[in-house]
């Protein structure tokens, strides 16, 4: 250590700050996840429910979802379901209206001049506006539920509950390819629920997620995000958590995962990863933001140090040290989210998958903040 110059001290001290902090928010994870807690109510809520599936070109997927919602165990004067059409430009509004023999589903179109910019929230908004229920529930298009997914996810809900976030999961795993975005997605999902566990959420998935509509007016549901493509879940979330004295839950239930496809290419993933990415410099809490750039600079530093390493033997150690204590508390934190809600064979892939993490993030965080994006075939720009 005598013989560092002062700017390889300075980088170096930088490195173990962001090492530190990273490590901690991976503990309060951990933590998160051990507090959660399974749902001890039962029976079905006094609230009527509107489940919204905004949809764009599903025409693969339109009827699978069509089946799978309207075949749950749910009481069917209790609820209604809101398909609302996106501006489609295939057949999947009129293949829904042909199969459509349900009195409790509704079947709407976005009309062409209403909140042109804000695709997919502009269908849940018109959703939530031509619905009658007091809880919304919002999922994908291309989502597939079990019969006891609804009971599973409303299950907790209190009167001091206002929000609800439920797991998802991808179908697919019969190539590598396919394994390592499961194992992935799967650890956004345990992200997710361990921080909300923790009384800090910031992540959640639109897929499934369960909201009291009243609420959602006060605090002004989308109005100040409407000029963005996504965000109709995790900043919604925040903005109730914010705003509000409501709790904010993570359903802990098998029963209450969602599966939904994965992508079959790389740039499909890589938009994907891009439209999600491009949310986090719109947060209004700037602590998040904040701590999304030191995770992102931790990335970074992991990124840099080997390449210093070649001038510096000093930073191939330091390598050494941050990303393997990186990959053992992501494996503690994976391992402990796949006992609870997934499969834990899944851990199997876990370490090829930490490999590419590294520049998947570097690149992934750098396009969402300045690059577009193409979602549902609409080229979207920052």
């Amino acid at each position: 250590m005598t013989n560092l110059n002062y700017s390889e001290l300075f980088l170096l001290t930088i490195i173990f700050v962001l090492t530190v902090y990273y490590s901690t928010f991976l503990i309060r994870i951990l933590r998160g996840l051990n507090k959660l807690e399974h749902c001890k109510r039962n029976g079905i809520p006094e609230e009527y429910i509107s489940v919204i599936v905004p949809f764009r070109n599903e025409i693969v997927n339109i009827q699978s979802i069509y089946e799978s919602l309207t075949k749950l165990d749910y009481p069917k004067d209790k609820f209604e379901i809101i398909f609302v059409n996106d501006n489609s430009t295939d057949d999947s509004l009129q293949s829904i209206h042909k199969i459509n023999n349900q009195e409790n589903v509704k079947i709407l179109s976005v009309p062409e001049d209403y909140s042109k910019n804000a695709h997919k929230k502009r269908a849940i908004r018109y959703g939530i506006e031509n619905s009658k229920g007091e809880i919304i529930v919002t999922t994908d298009a291309d989502c597939i539920h079990n019969k006891n997914w609804l009971k599973s996810l409303l299950c907790y809900f209190d009167e001091k509950t206002a929000f609800v976030s439920g797991p998802a999961e991808f179908l697919e795993d019969s190539n590598l390819f396919e394994k390592m975005q499961k194992i992935e997605f799967a650890g956004l999902v345990i992200t997710g629920a361990g921080l909300i566990g923790s009384g800090r959420p910031i992540i959640c998935n639109a897929a499934n997620i369960a909201y009291r509509k009243k609420v959602f007016y006060e605090v002004g549901g989308f109005l100040h995000n409407m000029n963005l493509s996504s965000g109709d879940d995790e900043l919604l979330m925040q903005k109730i958590f914010k705003d509000t004295d409501h709790k904010i839950k993570f359903a802990l239930s098998k029963d209450s995962i969602v599966k939904t496809r994965s992508n079959n290419s790389f740039n499909q993933f890589y938009q994907q990863r891009k439209r999600w990415a491009s949310k986090g410099l719109f947060y209004k809490n700037k602590s998040l933001i904040l701590s999304l750039i030191m995770i992102y600079l931790f990335y970074l530093s992991l990124f840099i140090q080997p390449v210093i390493g070649i001038f510096s033997n000093i930073f191939f150690f330091s390598f050494i040290i941050t990303f393997g204590l990186k990959v053992f508390l992501e494996y503690l934190v994976v391992r402990r989210g796949l006992k609870l809600l997934f499969d834990i064979s899944l851990i199997k892939y876990f370490f090829i998958t930490e490999i590419f993490q590294v520049p998947y993030i570097v690149i992934m965080g750098l396009s969402g903040a300045f690059g577009n994006f193409v979602w549902k075939n609409r080229k979207v720009s920052r």
